[in-house]
């Protein structure tokens, strides 16, 4: 049978849903029991505390009900990404009508008993979260924090071309940079080879107690805002369902019709030149069809409907009236049979099967994960025969290893390299000989360079929040990548990786939620090695940021050079449910260890290096330790140093790539055992520690185990614009120092006066030296690892 779309009888079936959807949702926010009023409400139906969020429900209800029926009539593979901060009722209201939600948590069945359950779980202890969460099914998108639905719907499509994500944006979401900034997302989805995203811009008018700033622009500016932007805007606007309805609808239809005549236009003649995307703007009140006013003071179309806007609960029942009659203004006689059931007729508008937004593949991607096909990375290693012989660039090389992963997944397209303008600045040039930057401007040769309409690489707009934004809706749907951004701002996007672990987590606990593949991170222009931007960018904090989550969740590599490198992206290209951090050199470096010793010590996390120690097996007087591109080359000229005045000190030289696997299983159920601990450290040798971050870090991993005699050296927030050598000296992480702390902490410290005399005269010597020629030491730049006797 030919259904129309359009008649006033299937707008009036969509007009019931949309009342049941908004009915489920307000039971959740107050009820735990009765959720059919089939008896007036009494203290023991209603929550203690009801907490939630009600201001956006009905206005994202309203959406919810018309994007269902353009799934339907356009038989379009479509998800929902909820931007507006809270409101979790939203998706779970919807999943829930159309069967997903039953189909994920069988006990909440279709029927009185099962709504029941749903109504108390929400916002409850024990329950599910009052926004949008890895619990909700469709979700991709955590509610925690605002701005980044536009990215994560962006890195959605890329690649998917029959793919829509309708990213419905808040308009106090509308106001954080990284949505401001999103906008431009439609500057790098290709039309032939991308799906589309249809942004619904949410103007509800407030915040929590403040009107937002586009909600109080006019039409006229709005229009102009957006197609400034180069988007074309849709506008629906009114308060009155019975009009509204056939208005969204026409917008809607509007706006996928031009969706698909780009893609149409463009895959049949190749046209991949940047379209006009539509995108909807809809104005409705917040608080829509909730109570009017309250105290003589308005709600609906006001702040005051952002939470809760009826003051009822358990142990204050005055006005529960008030709460019966705005549930019974949504006709639930009409909606529901006598069981509890969404009536046929109306559930019939909803769609099926994984054409459902909360049953998308997408949003749960097990099923369409294919693994990279993965180069041997020793095809690629350097030649360390001769330790410290060979100069190369660590993240040069790795451009090499990443364009034959990008070759050898050309037909996959399951690959993509993300970053705020910085890929030739990390040194991954080689890439460029298998791709391109992904970007629909104008391309202007020859001052623009590997720009293309079609690339694997989007690393064309300044922002950090964009760039691992896209990752991120990447990986959540299935695919694989990685981000690179200085080290220093990776800061930017701290919080974007906290609301990422926490995803990450909570979607652990749930059973029908498959792995997704992790979001790798590389920090590079490190601290260490800032020999042009100064003080501002110099915080390798993004360590100890990421180290205090749990620890199932997080990685940490420090490769010491080209071949570690490598060896690190072997293992985490294929990773799954991690947040994967990197910190890697950029800059010409000597190489030290060769591809098997890479492979030990990316599978170990750490190795004693034997040809670096004299300790012969036997317990060490000293142990050097390093985490660190820079830390190494120090370890290594410091133990030189040691070496020629102490020529029968027995020195251990442990070099660490997997940093957190130093950490007591009473931390981290991967960290060592101390009798596997105390096999490398001792219980009692002193230690110094050469560390890239700052030392808590480490301190912190020494607290559980015997030896705590211990000296780190680690970025102490002493920084400049100047040398790289006086980098390492300002923080007392330079091969002297090291020197000093060795010999210092030795029994008899007292006898080795004339060896710190020493190191304190070089470092007055470099002091002098890089302000008399702007340059480090001949001494510093020239040295050369010489074999230990």
């Amino acid at each position: 049978m030919t259904v129309d779309y359009s008649s006033t009888e299937y707008l009036n079936k969509i007009d019931a849903y949309w009342r049941a959807a908004n009915y489920v949702s307000v039971g959740q926010l107050y009820l735990k029991n009765n959720p059919l009023l089939r008896h007036p409400l009494k203290a023991d139906d209603v929550k203690v505390k009801p907490i939630g969020h009600w201001g956006t429900i009905a206005g994202q209800n309203f959406i919810y009900a018309h994007l269902n029926r353009v799934i339907n009539k356009y038989n379009l593979d479509m998800f929902y990404i909820e931007g507006p901060g809270h409101g979790g009722q939203v998706m779970v209201s919807n999943s829930y009508l159309d069967g997903s939600y039953t189909e994920i948590y069988p006990e909440i069945t279709q029927d009185e008993k099962g709504m029941q359950k749903l109504f108390k779980r929400f916002s409850f202890p024990g329950g599910v979260a009052s926004h949008a969460a890895p619990e909700t099914p469709g979700s991709i998108h955590e509610g925690g924090e605002l701005g980044y639905s536009i990215s994560h719907a962006t890195g959605a499509v890329l690649d998917n071309p029959d793919l829509i994500v309708a990213a419905v944006v808040g308009d106090g979401e509308a106001e954080t940079g990284p949505l401001a900034t999103s906008w431009q997302s439609n500057k790098f989805i290709n039309p032939i080879h991308d799906g589309a995203v249809l942004p619904i811009l949410d103007l509800n008018g407030f915040k929590i107690s403040n009107p937002t700033i586009l909600s109080r622009e006019s039409d006229e500016t709005l229009q102009k805002y957006f197609e400034g932007m180069g988007w074309h805007p849709i506008f629906v606007e009114g308060d009155d369902p019975e009009k509204l309805h056939p208005e969204m609808a026409k917008a809607l239809d509007k706006a996928i019709e031009e969706i698909k005549a780009i893609q149409k236009n463009a895959r049949e003649t190749n046209d991949d030149s940047l379209p006009t995307w539509p995108v909807v703007i809809f104005r409705a009140p917040k608080g829509w069809t909730g109570p009017k006013t309250w105290d003589n003071l308005p709600i609906e179309k006001s702040f005051r409907a952002h939470q809760v806007p009826i003051p009822v609960d358990q142990n204050h029942m005055e006005h529960v009236d008030s709460l019966t009659a705005w549930l019974e203004s949504y006709r639930p006689e009409e909606l529901f049979d006598e069981n509890g059931t969404l009536k046929a007729d109306i559930a019939a508008t909803t769609p099926k099967g994984d054409k459902r937004m909360a049953a998308n593949p997408h949003t749960n991607p097990g099923k369409l994960i294919r693994d990279l096909i993965k180069p041997d990375f020793r095809n690629f290693a350097v030649d360390t025969t001769k330790k410290g012989a060979t100069v190369a660039q660590d993240m040069t090389v790795l451009g090499s290893y990443l364009a034959d992963v990008l070759d050898e997944n050309a037909a996959n397209k399951n690959f993509r390299i993300f970053g705020p303008d910085e890929t030739m600045s990390n040194r991954l040039a080689p890439i460029f000989d298998e791709t391109r930057r992904q970007w629909m401007q104008e391309i202007k040769e020859p001052n623009d360079e590997f720009l293309a309409h079609s690339g694997r690489i989007i690393d064309s707009q300044l922002s950090e929040h964009q760039d691992e934004g896209f990752l991120e809706g990447y990986v959540l749907t299935g695919r694989h990548g990685f981000f690179a951004s200085y080290e220093s701002f990776l800061r930017v996007v701290d919080s974007m990786l906290t609301q990422h672990f926490k995803w990450l987590r909570k979607a652990k606990n749930q059973p029908w939620r498959t792995s997704v593949p992790s979001l790798n991170i590389v920090a590079t222009s490190t601290v260490f090695q800032q020999d042009h931007n100064g003080y501002t960018h110099q915080d390798p904090g993004i360590l100890g940021h990421l180290a205090d989550k749990k620890p199932e969740f997080i990685r940490e590599y420090l490769p010491a050079d080209a071949n570690s490198l490598l060896a690190v992206f072997d293992k985490i290209l294929n990773d799954r449910d991690k947040i994967n951090l990197v910190v890697s050199s950029k800059h010409p470096r000597q190489q030290f260890y060769s591809a098997a010793e890479a492979k030990e010590l990316v599978d170990n996390g750490l190795k004693i290096i034997d040809w670096a120690s004299t300790d012969k097996n036997a317990k060490p007087d000293i142990v050097i330790a390093a985490a660190g591109t820079e830390p190494n080359l120090e370890s290594l000229a410091a133990i030189s140093i040691l070496h020629e005045k102490l020529p029968d000190l027995k020195i251990r030289f442990i070099n660490i790539v997997d940093l957190l696997k130093l950490r007591s299983p009473k931390v981290d159920a991967r960290g060592l055992t101390d009798e596997q601990f105390d096999a490398y450290f001792t219980k009692d040798t002193p230690i110094v520690f050469a560390f890239h971050g700052f030392e808590g870090l480490v301190r912190d991993i020494f607290f559980d185990r015997h030896n705590h005699n211990i000296s780190i050296h680690g970025y102490r927030e002493n920084g400049d614009i100047t040398t790289p050598f006086d980098m390492r000296v300002l923080n007392q992480m330079d091969r002297f120092d090291l020197v000093k702390s060795a010999v210092l902490s030795l029994p008899n410290a007292d006898n080795y006066g004339q060896i710190v005399a020493e190191m304190d005269n070089m470092v007055a010597k470099h002091h002098q030296f890089i302000r008399d020629a702007g340059t480090d030491l001949p001494e510093v730049e020239n040295w050369e690892w010489k074999p230990l006797d």
